[in-house]
């Protein structure tokens, strides 16, 4: 098993639990989170950059 530090850029939803459906959706894709972070939030493309470990077996 190892560990990634990855970044991904997600959509912005319309409420929170939205949100945090589609961040760890996303992250699934790479790997099992570990941990996660919304790093910055860009109002003008609706979007959100997310700072995340995985880990990939």
């Amino acid at each position: 098993m190892t560990t990634h530090f990855i970044t991904a850029e997600i959509d912005l939803q319309e409420t929170p639990s939205e949100l945090q459906k589609a961040i760890e959706t996303e992250l699934q894709k790479e790997g099992e989170p570990l941990r996660w972070a919304i790093t910055s939030v860009d109002v003008e493309k609706e979007s959100c950059t997310v700072e995340a470990v995985v880990t990939v077996s």
